[in-house]
């Protein structure tokens, strides 16, 4: 009578979230303006904005002007602007117009390309590696008061 129900104490299951259908954007389609989401997105249309995604498909008719930052991005049709993804495919159809950020690329043959290909890493792997490949000196100031100035650390990588 006066204990305490188990019932309302008791924390929901979490739902598992299901996955959207992909976000298909037509080619009578023009957006001015960011594009954001979790899922997939497949655009044939034309966007002037920046897209922020998971999986970004630019169809073969499709005109994107501007930022693209997503987790895979296959690309078809033209692109214009700054593209940062972990994975990046160039269709044979592709025109791109900017700089590729990746930590994997492919450019299939006839794929056209004008910008820089920067290989990206890890945040993770990358400090792993600053680590590994760098050496602790201990510098002392050249000075003729040197016992006036604490000595400095410096940092020499092994490239």
């Amino acid at each position: 009578m006066f204990t305490k129900d188990s019932k309302k104490d008791e924390i929901p299951p979490a739902v598992p979230k299901t996955p959207a259908p992909p976000s298909l954007l037509s080619t009578d389609i023009k957006i001015t303006g960011d594009i954001v989401s979790d899922g997939e997105v497949q655009v044939d249309g034309e966007i002037t904005g920046d897209i922020h995604t998971e999986l970004l498909v630019v169809g073969e008719k499709a005109h994107v002007r501007g930022e693209i930052t997503a987790t895979s991005v296959r690309v078809h049709g033209h692109v214009t602007g700054q593209i940062k993804a972990i994975s990046v495919s160039l269709a044979k159809t592709a025109h791109v117009l900017g700089d590729i950020l990746h930590e994997n690329l492919a450019i299939e043959q006839g794929a056209f390309l004008e910008g820089h290909c920067r290989r990206i890493e890890d945040q993770a792997k990358a400090k792993e590696k600053d680590r590994e490949g760098s050496i602790g000196l201990l510098v002392k100031g050249g000075s003729k008061d040197r016992d006036e100035q604490p000595p400095q650390k410096a940092q020499v990588s092994s490239a």
